[in-house]
């Protein structure tokens, strides 16, 4: 493992504070990073590490190994902290679920590459759950041709998830067709999660980019269910440990393939707020211990098909396929 730290940015938000928790429970050697030096400072207090005060403009990375990005929106933090990796030759994670980051990944994997460094968004949440769920499916398709896939949010959204979704749906749903980002027909449809079928509405998530660059297909369509409240509830800042425990997250997949057979897998593991931090400091360590490879990547590229499911007690189930 390399002996430089994981620079936590964001490290006081919500998921950022079980991320940085998490992290030294791994005993990660952490360093914490954000804007608000006070809460910063409380923070590193508590669990016993050093801290940094900047503003991702202004990030200096000297002595890191790795830098995490817990600090939504990403819209406004992914493209400087990206851009401070590459030049001080450190890999990039974070926990984005927002596409436009995923974008500025993609236009700069070429000078990444160059600089012999990873920039890994999504190493936690959605990206890494619905990856691992695709490339298991994939796993039994022998030539597909596209890919439907579904998440089941359930319980509330912290502050931060929820902001970022609200301006998400406001916009018109994409959906990749041809291996071009065009509007989505906006229908909405049933998967079944593995307890009968639920309605699922048409969303934008990075999966259309992610799921794509890691299997090559080019008609990707991604949908979400919704129970519970989308807004924060008990906490002021999001979904208490109660609450997490309470809802848990599925999701399915859906790959046909050349013939028109659908074949079906299905995800379940813990909340989504609770995966995220297990699945990003993992990365993190994972990343420090060797598992990098040089530009724009994702989690089931670099970590295999069975990430996920060494995350709490994710499980993955392939279900009967569809005649066409």
């Amino acid at each position: 493992m390399r002996s430089e730290p994981v620079l936590l940015y964001g490290a006081t938000g919500y998921t950022g504070r079980m991320t940085a928790a998490e992290a030294v429970r791994r005993k990660l050697d952490v360093v914490l990073g954000g804007r608000d030096d006070v809460k910063l400072a409380h923070l590193a207090a508590e669990l016993g590490v050093p801290y940094r005060r900047f503003d991702a403009e202004d990030a200096e990375l000297e002595g890191i190994g790795v830098l995490l990005n817990c600090a939504g929106p990403f819209v406004r933090t992914a493209a400087p902290l990206m851009r401070a990796a590459i030049r001080a030759g450190v890999s990039y994670l974070d926990i984005s679920a927002e596409l436009d980051g995923y974008r500025v990944a993609a236009s700069l994997d070429a000078e990444a590459r160059a600089a012999g460094v990873m920039l890994l968004p999504g190493s936690g949440g959605s990206v890494a759950m619905l990856g691992c769920l695709a490339a298991r499916a994939l796993e039994a398709v022998r030539e597909p041709r596209r890919i439907a896939i579904a998440l089941h949010v359930a319980g509330g959204m912290s502050g931060g998830s929820a902001t970022s979704a609200s301006a998400s749906v406001a916009r018109e749903p994409l959906e990749l067709a041809g291996g071009v980002l065009v509007a989505s027909p906006g229908m909405s449809r049933s998967f079944d999660f593995g307890d009968g079928p639920r309605p699922c509405f048409p969303v934008t998530l990075p999966e259309l980019l992610t799921l794509s660059r890691a299997t090559g297909l080019q008609e990707i369509a991604t949908f979400a269910h919704v129970s519970g409240s989308a807004f924060p509830s008990g906490s002021p800042d999001g979904p208490t440990a109660a609450e997490r425990a309470a809802n848990r997250y599925q999701a399915a997949v859906e790959v046909t393939d050349a013939a028109g057979v659908i074949h079906r897998a299905t995800l379940e593991t813990v909340n989504g707020y609770s995966f995220t931090p297990l699945a990003a400091a993992e990365a993190a360590r994972r990343a420090l211990a060797g598992e990098r490879r040089p530009g724009f990547q994702t989690p089931v590229e670099v970590f295999g098909n069975g990430f996920a499911e060494t995350i709490a007690d994710t499980r993955i189930v392939r279900r009967k396929d569809i005649s066409p």
